[in-house]
């Protein structure tokens, strides 16, 4: 279901549906009674409603604080003739928490991608850097040293090896040493991960609780998270770096994670509802070509819902 449908003749059945359905008639009387009627038949129905009314204030704020238009997208006929005031500012809002990072990381970028793009960069030295959607790198070359930062996102590295200078990639606080290789590194708001594809890398996570300092092989992998035990494994080498090939391959890892994954590859912005949800571990392999299909297959799998608010707006919630 994408929509709310319109609110004389189709009743809602989520919060987000509500949502829109009561700011489109805040004054219709026999909606409201309808409302009622659904918030008290179920308290997950009150939670889900004091969480969307919590998401909405707070983007609705952040609007306020700024010099902002109001939005109105189109919407075909037999649905609202216009989407809710509400679910733009959502949308502006959202689009500013993500726009304004991402405007001064720009600044300081040397290399960067937008939204389900994709970019190689050769560097001086002759190596090779293959960037991921929403991805952005600083490159400092000296006669000493080679040093890349990973400021967002991720990013698979084939280096020239030398010897006598050395190519350090820097993500977060974790540092990882190419010793003649080829490997990837992706940072997240949990942690850095690094997986060889080949060849040897060291990796120091000097804030991991303990600290750790390891030499990684093809198909190794870590993640350093802040404070704490770095997670070690081992995956074949051909699922390093999938997403080049537009997959996203996971094992038992939770829909949180899925869904911060997708975002890089649609053009607007995802929304998940529910911390239960969010907590729920998934295995397997999704197309990141198509972000929307992968969503749902998502959702699907967990008996979920997905909502198209607006073409830009997806909200994932529970059953």
């Amino acid at each position: 279901m994408e929509s709310a449908g319109d609110p004389a003749t189709t009743m809602p059945r989520r919060a987000s549906e509500w949502l829109l359905a009561l700011h489109e008639a805040p004054d219709d009387a026999a909606l409201r009674q309808r409302f009622d009627a659904w918030l008290s038949a179920d308290p997950a129905h009150a939670v889900d409603w004091h969480e969307i009314c919590r998401t909405s204030d707070a983007l609705d704020h952040l609007q306020q604080a700024g010099d902002w238009r109001p939005v109105v997208f189109a919407a075909p006929r037999r649905r609202w003739q216009a989407v809710s005031g509400v679910a733009a500012s959502m949308l502006l809002a959202a689009l500013v928490i993500v726009a304004a990072p991402d405007a001064v990381m720009r600044l300081t970028a040397d290399y960067a991608t937008g939204t389900a793009e994709q970019r190689t960069v050769a560097l001086s030295d002759g190596s090779m850097v293959r960037l991921a959607p929403l991805s952005a790198i600083s490159v400092d070359f000296d006669d000493a040293s080679r040093r890349v930062r990973l400021l967002k996102g991720e990013a698979f590295f084939e280096v020239t090896h030398e010897a006598d200078r050395p190519f350090v990639v820097e993500a977060s606080n974790v540092k990882a040493t190419d010793l003649g290789t080829a490997f990837d590194v992706r940072v997240d708001p949990g942690g850095v991960d690094v997986a060889v594809h080949q060849g040897l890398v060291q990796v120091d996570a000097v804030q991991a609780q303990p600290a750790a300092s390891e030499r990684l092989e093809a198909g190794d992998w870590i993640r350093a998270t802040t404070r704490q035990p770095v997670e070690r494994g081992h995956l074949p080498v051909e699922e390093i770096g999938a997403w080049m090939r537009d997959r996203l391959i996971v094992k038992n890892q939770p829909v949180s994670e899925i869904v911060e994954a997708l975002r890089p590859y649609f053009n607007g912005i995802i929304v998940l509802r529910g911390d239960e949800l969010a907590r729920r571990s998934m295995t397997g392999v999704y197309n990141l070509s198509n972000p929307v299909e992968a969503l749902r297959a998502v959702a699907q799998a967990q008996g979920a819902t997905v909502h198209r608010i607006t073409p830009w707006l997806l909200i994932l919630s529970g059953a």
